[in-house]
């Protein structure tokens, strides 16, 4: 029996990928994200590569109780959630106190707060049925405060302590749930959050396809969290954590200026 699976962000990047990816193995799909052409297309790609079933529900999670209404409309579906992949969000370059506050609010509501509400709905389902799998989308910003990024480093450091905690919450349950924490990704992030010309971006980042399966993959196998990139994962977990604090912000803070 194939497995669904919901992707928030679908219509681009990772969240495209991941969809893709999961149609690829011969799994259903619910696909949701703001711009209901794009994901309209990618509903009549994978289902006419795949043979699959796609089911499409546009709307915008950042807006007010747009969570709630997604859990519905997969319930007037009758559709069964079997694995549940939080990747919608977005970042914001700039000081915070010179950003508009209204968007950085946005950002928390999106990159968490919606996140929160959906493993909240959709994991109490899963634990009734007996199982079921969480992929979270981190990002490696959740191992470090982010100077000219401040509210979405600390958006992903939420993810990736709240995605640990409730996979210890839920192991005995028969749900497991996973961070992917990629580096830089090449997709369109880069270009919404205004972080072109800075030597974040310059460097060579990795495919949105390569961190979908490499998430995917880690999710199926019930890994709590995985880097995409070793170096990276090397990087983070054995040298940053020993410099001083003052150095790592002022690293983190030139990798964002222009």
């Amino acid at each position: 029996m194939s497995k669904t699976a919901l992707i928030t962000g679908a219509s681009s990047g990772i969240g495209r990928e991941l969809a893709r990816y999961h149609a690829s193995l011969g799994g259903d799909l619910i696909i949701t994200a703001r711009r209901g052409e794009a994901l309209d297309a990618l509903k009549a790609e994978l289902e006419a590569a795949h043979e699959v079933t796609v089911t499409v529900i546009p709307l915008d999670l950042g807006a007010p109780d747009e969570a709630a209404k997604l859990y519905e409309a997969v319930k007037a579906e009758a559709i069964k959630v079997d694995y549940l992949i939080n990747n919608a969000g977005f970042g914001g370059h700039g000081a915070f106190l010179d950003r508009d506050l209204t968007d950085d609010l946005n950002m928390i509501r999106l990159n968490v707060e919606a996140l929160v509400s959906l493993c909240h709905m959709f994991g109490r389902d899963m634990v009734a049925s007996g199982g079921g799998k969480i992929l979270n989308v981190s990002s490696t910003a959740a191992h470090m405060p982010g100077p000219l990024q401040a509210t979405y480093f600390a958006t992903k450091a939420y993810v990736s302590s709240f995605s640990q905690a409730l996979a210890e919450e839920l192991k005995n349950k028969g749900v497991t749930v996973t961070a992917l924490e990629p580096g830089y990704v090449v997709t369109e992030f880069a270009a919404v959050a205004d972080l072109e010309g800075t030597q974040l971006v310059a460097q060579k980042g990795a495919t949105a396809e390569a961190v979908a399966k490499v998430g995917y993959d880690a999710m199926i196998d019930g890994k709590l969290t995985i880097i995409n990139d070793k170096s990276l994962a090397f990087m983070l977990g054995w040298v940053m954590p020993f410099l001083p604090r003052g150095m790592r912000l002022k690293m983190v803070r030139k990798m964002q200026e222009k």
